[in-house]
């Protein structure tokens, strides 16, 4: 039953997981205007990872979508690929997963096979939660190293240089989604463990002792190989025990003694 349990929590938090990476990829706030030095403002920016948007005072936005990949930063494209990658493999667990269920019959497969597709989804989770987190922190990095440049060109005096941004709200998303796919994929990792049949967990050979308890006892004993001929006894003045000769050899009866 726990097995069933940790299996259904890690498809649920998996789940949850792989959809805050889709929103979080297709949400625009991924950084924000500064407003620290003008907190009012008519011109409201925020940008993401396929558009940048303007927001006007009078409640008006427009958004315009990047025409360009090459003229886009390097490591712009690198965390546009890892999110992409984290959700197509969290889409590919998702799929596997349900079919893994083991509340699920799907004709007479075993659980074994139900434990290598848990194992295998737990594993695209963990890839998938990772991907997003790196992604985010990839993309936090530059958001930082951007503010403190425009920071130092507006104490130089060279404020109309360029604005500041700051993290949007799309980072938290993507962190938190990063997170429950990392955590889902952990839970169903474990749950394998438990679909393992016993017979293939512990491969053991064992011994059974032999059927005859033979009883030792003290004293003096004969020690014979046990396949010694059995001894006939015959009658017979020819059969007699031969005496031995003077020299040490045996002397054995000639025909002429039966006579």
């Amino acid at each position: 039953m726990s097995t069933t349990i940790c299996q259904v929590m890690g498809f649920i938090v998996s789940s949850l997981g792989v959809a805050g990476c889709i929103v979080s990829t297709a949400m625009d706030m991924w950084s924000t205007q500064d407003l620290y030095d003008n907190p009012v403002t008519a011109v409201f920016q925020y940008q993401g990872l396929w558009r940048s948007c303007v927001r006007q005072s009078s409640g008006f936005t427009e958004c315009r979508p990047y025409f360009t990949i090459l003229g886009l930063p390097a490591m712009f494209q690198a965390v546009r690929a890892l999110m992409i990658v984290g959700i197509v493999l969290g889409i590919l667990g998702l799929l596997v997963c349900i079919f893994a269920l083991k509340c699920i019959r799907i004709g007479n497969m075993e659980n074994s096979a139900k434990a290598n597709m848990t194992l295998t989804s737990g594993i695209m989770f963990i890839i998938a939660g990772l991907c997003a987190i790196t992604g985010v922190s990839v993309f936090a990095n530059m958001l930082v190293t951007n503010f403190w440049m425009s920071t130092a060109n507006m104490y130089q005096g060279m404020q109309n240089i360029q604005n500041r941004y700051t993290f949007g709200s799309a980072l938290f998303v993507g962190w938190v989604a990063g997170g429950l796919s990392l955590v889902g994929g952990i839970m169903m990792c474990l749950a394998c463990r438990g679909l393992i049949p016993e017979e293939s967990r512990y491969k053991a050979v064992s011994y059974n002792a032999s059927g005859r308890n033979i009883s030792y006892r003290t004293g003096p004993y004969k020690v014979g190989s046990g396949y010694e001929p059995e001894t006939k006894t015959r009658k017979g003045a020819g059969y007699e025990e031969a005496a031995r000769s003077e020299d040490g050899r045996r002397s054995y009866p000639s025909k002429y003694d039966y006579v």
